[in-house]
C-alpha cells in the first residue's frame, strides 16, 4: 500500500509540473502534439547559361578553332561542345569555333588558325581561353589586344600533338585539360543571352529539315524525334563525330548577319570575311522539330545576344548543345 501511495504522489506531481509547463506556453495540456511541418524539397542546381542543363558549378570557358572541310573529318571532341559557331572563311568555306565549359573532351581537333570574326565574338564570354594554330602575321596585334587567353600551339606547345593516321595541317590535336592549365584565370561561364525551357513556345512551324548555303559549303539540319536532336549533314554527307555517331544539337540558331570583306586575306589573295555579330538582325531558331522566326540583338561585343519572337517575347531554346550558324542572306563571295 505504501508503494502505491508513493507512485500516486509521484504521478500527481508529474502531471502538475506538465500542466504548469504547458500553461506557461499557452498550451492545453490535453491537446495532441502538432505534427512536424514537412520539409521543403531541396533547391535544384542552377542551369548552365550555355545549355540550360543543371550544373553544380560553372567552369572556365575554352574556345577552340576547328577545321571544317572533308580533309579534317571526322572531327574530334566537337560532340562534347556546349556551343558551336559556324563561320564563313576564305574561299566560301566554313570553320567552326567550339565552346567548351560543362564537359571537356579528352582530345579536340583538328585545330586550325583563328579569324578576325572570332575576336569580335569572344568578348561576350569575358576573357576565355582560345586554342588555335596561328593567324596571319597582320592579325597578330589584334590577337594580343583581344579579350582572351592565348593557348595556341605556339603559346602552349605542350598541349598539342600530331594525331596518327592524319596528315598536316589537318592532324593537329589539343588536350583541353592541358590547355586550361595554361590559362588558370580564364573566365567562367556566364550569361550570354540564351534562355531555355522544357516546352517549346507557341508560334513554331513544323519542320523536318532546314538548309543553309555558303558559297562553297552547304549544311542541312534534320530533326530526329528519337534522339531529340537536329542531326547535321554537310555537303550531302552525315557529319560524324570521331568517337562515333552523327553530330547534332538540341537547338540550332541560324543567325543572319552582315558579312563583308575584311582587311585580311589568305596567301592566295582570297579575302577573309568579317562577320558582324553585333547590332540587330533576323534569324531562324530550330527546336523540337519546329522552326521559329526570331530577331536578334547584341548592343556591344561585351554583351550577349538576345533572341526574341516577332511579338517581342524572349525565344527559348531546348536544353542541350546549341549550334549557332552565322549565315548571310547574301554571302560574301571569295
Amino acid at each position: 500500500m505504501r508503494a502505491n501511495r508513493v507512485i500516486g504522489v509521484a504521478l500527481a506531481s508529474g502531471l502538475a509540473l506538465l500542466a504548469a509547463a504547458c500553461s506557461s506556453k499557452g498550451e492545453d495540456p490535453g491537446s495532441q502534439p502538432q505534427a512536424a511541418s514537412v520539409s521543403e524539397s531541396p533547391t535544384p542546381p542552377p542551369e548552365h547559361p550555355f545549355t540550360g542543363m543543371p550544373v553544380a558549378a560553372r567552369r572556365p570557358v575554352l574556345a577552340v578553332k576547328i577545321e571544317n572541310t572533308s580533309a579534317g573529318k571526322p572531327q574530334i571532341g566537337v560532340d562534347k561542345a556546349d556551343i558551336v559557331y559556324v563561320e564563313q572563311v576564305e574561299g566560301g568555306l566554313t570553320r567552326l569555333m567550339a565552346i567548351f565549359s560543362t564537359r571537356l573532351p579528352k582530345e579536340v581537333g583538328p585545330v586550325r588558325s583563328a579569324r578576325i570574326s572570332d575576336l569580335h565574338i569572344l568578348p561576350m564570354f569575358g576573357k576565355p581561353a582560345l586554342a588555335y594554330s596561328g593567324v596571319q602575321s597582320k592579325m597578330i596585334p589584334f590577337v594580343r589586344e583581344a579579350s582572351l587567353f592565348d593557348v595556341s600551339d605556339s603559346a602552349a606547345p605542350g598541349a598539342y600533338f600530331r594525331y596518327p593516321g592524319r596528315y598536316a595541317p589537318y592532324n593537329l590535336v589539343a588536350t583541353p585539360r592541358k590547355l586550361l592549365q595554361q590559362a588558370p584565370k580564364a573566365s567562367k561561364a556566364t550569361d550570354i543571352g540564351f534562355v531555355f525551357s522544357d516546352e517549346p513556345p507557341a508560334g513554331g512551324v513544323p519542320k523536318k529539315t532546314f538548309s543553309v548555303k555558303y558559297p562553297a559549303a552547304r549544311f542541312a539540319f534534320g530533326w530526329s524525334e528519337a534522339k531529340k536532336r537536329w542531326l547535321i549533314w554537310q555537303d550531302g554527307a552525315k557529319d560524324m563525330a570521331a568517337g562515333g555517331g552523327q553530330l547534332g544539337a538540341a537547338t540550332v540558331v541560324i543567325q543572319y548577319t552582315k558579312t563583308e570583306r575584311s582587311q585580311f586575306h589568305d596567301f592566295t589573295g582570297s579575302y577573309t570575311p568579317l562577320v558582324h555579330s553585333t547590332g540587330k538582325g533576323t534569324g531562324i531558331v530550330l527546336r523540337d522539330g519546329q522552326a521559329y522566326k526570331v530577331n536578334w540583338e547584341r548592343e556591344s561585343e561585351e554583351e550577349g545576344t538576345t533572341f526574341t519572337t516577332p511579338t517581342g517575347e524572349r525565344m527559348t531554346f531546348a536544353r542541350g548543345p546549341v549550334w549557332v550558324v552565322l549565315a548571310s542572306r547574301k554571302p560574301v563571295q571569295p
